[in-house]
């Protein structure tokens, strides 16, 4: 009995360190396996485990886009002041003539008084690092910034100057950087940078009259808020871009990198259908702005008293880049003081085709950022065609340079370089020097020379309705930088009359 109970014990003593020693080599290669997975983990790139897990990837798990730099936002937090200090004066000289290349009709004039950064850094919040073309590093940066930066404009109406402050200055944006390598140190010859367009860049801001109330001045927030965002959005949003060379950069580089005229939209206004009336005696008085870029709007006539309009005018734009540009098309109630908006719609030219024209009716919203639309109440509809002719080298260049002559044209308007001094006379404007005058007590009277136009800028044509805003009387075209409205598909081009060739605008041999 003892022996065999020595011999059962054993047995059974043998089994358990078996059974034992099986678990733990066991256990370790489970150890040796996930320790291996971990460190391969560390290893293999975002394409590599999306292919070793093919379909079977959980839906809990997701790729960070950007990469984590904070060691930027501590470099860029020392050298602040610094950037603040260096870039003030520039960014202020810079940015005043480009906001009144922008300013809305109803202002009569407008300077940039102060521009401050404030002393609070912005933050990157990721950096994420692509290639896409031969020689080039794309750099897309989360941009957030929120401080004590402060802008005060002065802003004029009529005869009446207002101070108008914008504090407590905040922009989120992603930004693109290119790096153009080179062979040559620094290793750069030229930086391109621009706003993505999604997501949409966002600017705030507190809106202040410096000695008056906000409260007095109503559609003045929607003015400087139109004004702020039109300027970014037209300048920096990709595809428009700052180019920025590094040393002696080459020409030929230089012009690769900026922005090119892609080709020529010619877009018929047919009619509007079932508007929402705006009036409170009587019907709305409708007219469309139209533009591509905010810059060039053009704008047809007023019909007066009708919510069923037809206007049957044709408009040129140049198209810097179908695949992003978008046509808007903003239908007004011209009336005393601002004018209102009925409906607003905008037209992709991604989807369009070479010389090939169609005819669309697009639905009136109320804003194109539907997602803060509360009235969703019909507003009509408005139909328009559309062709879009893509550019020869020839007909590239000569564009290209038009519109740099209308620029410069505008520029000399602001600057009041055109022929001469102004002179204020009674209620009217005399300008001399250029044979142009302008005679009037209340409503505006050229008489000159036959100049109807300095470049390729342009005007508004009244309707004859007297505004208390604008005074514009019937068949009179102001000569202003401010009013970048067109009503004819004509547009002169250094004093030389252009005419339509196979739907391109072109210079006459005279």
């Amino acid at each position: 009995m003892v022996l065999s109970g020595l011999i059962i014990g054993w047995l059974v003593g043998v089994v358990i360190i078996a059974r034992w020693r099986y678990m733990m080599d066991k256990r370790n290669k489970k150890r040796i396996q996930k320790a291996t997975g971990i460190e391969l983990l560390n290893v293999i790139d975002e394409m590599d485990l999306k292919k070793l897990c093919e379909q079977s990837l959980p839906n809990h798990i997701s790729f960070l886009t950007f990469e984590k730099v904070e060691w930027l936002n501590k470099t860029l937090d020392k050298f602040w002041p610094s950037i603040v200090e260096a870039t003030e004066k520039e960014v202020k000289m810079r940015l005043g003539p480009m906001l009144v290349a922008y300013k809305p009709v109803e202002i009569s004039s407008l300077t940039l008084d102060k521009f401050h950064l404030g002393k609070t850094p912005p933050k990157i919040d990721g950096v994420r690092i692509q290639r896409f073309r031969e020689g080039q590093v794309h750099m897309d940066m989360e941009f957030k910034w929120g401080g004590s930066g402060e802008i005060v404009l002065n802003i004029g109406f009529m005869r009446t100057k207002l101070p108008v402050q914008l504090k407590n200055l905040s922009f989120f944006a992603t930004i693109r950087v290119i790096f153009q390598l080179s062979e040559v140190i620094p290793c750069i010859s030229a930086l391109v940078v621009a706003l993505l367009p999604k997501p949409k860049f966002q600017i705030g801001y507190k809106l202040n009259v410096i000695g008056g109330n906000n409260a007095n001045l109503p559609g003045l927030g929607d003015m400087i808020e139109d004004l702020v965002n039109s300027t970014v959005a037209d300048q920096v949003e990709w595809p428009h871009r700052i180019v920025v060379p590094v040393g002696d950069t080459p020409a030929d580089i230089m012009s690769d990198l900026g922005l090119k005229l892609q080709g020529q939209l010619k877009v018929k206004v047919f009619k509007a259908e079932k508007l929402k009336n705006k009036e409170t005696v009587g019907r709305s008085d409708p007219y469309v702005l139209l533009f591509v870029r905010v810059l060039f709007k053009k704008k047809t006539k007023v019909i007066h008293s009708n919510l069923n309009p037809e206007w049957m005018e044709s408009f040129l734009f140049n198209v810097e880049d179908t695949e992003t540009q978008t046509l808007i098309l903003q239908v007004m109630d011209e009336d005393i003081g601002a004018d209102k908006e009925l409906g607003i719609a905008s037209v992709p030219l991604h989807d369009l085709k070479p010389d090939t024209e169609i005819e669309i009716t697009q639905k009136l919203l109320k804003s194109l950022d539907t997602a803060k639309v509360k009235d969703k109440s019909d507003r009509g509809s408005i139909t328009i065609s559309l062709k879009y002719h893509p550019y020869t080298k020839e007909e590239q260049v000569a564009a290209m340079l038009a519109e740099q002559n209308e620029l410069k044209a505008r520029e000399q308007m602001n600057n009041g370089v055109i022929g001469g001094a102004m002179d204020a006379v009674g209620g009217g404007v005399k300008m001399v020097g250029s044979g142009i005058s302008a005679v009037g007590s209340g409503g505006s009277k050229l008489v000159g020379t036959g100049v109807g136009a300095v470049g390729s800028s342009v005007g508004i044509v009244g309707s004859g309705v007297v505004k208390a805003s604008r005074l514009v009387s019937s068949g009179v075209k102001r000569l202003s930088s401010s009013n970048r409205l067109v009503s004819t598909t004509s547009t002169p081009v250094n004093g030389s009359p252009m005419h339509e060739v196979n739907g391109i605008s072109k210079l006459k041999e005279v």
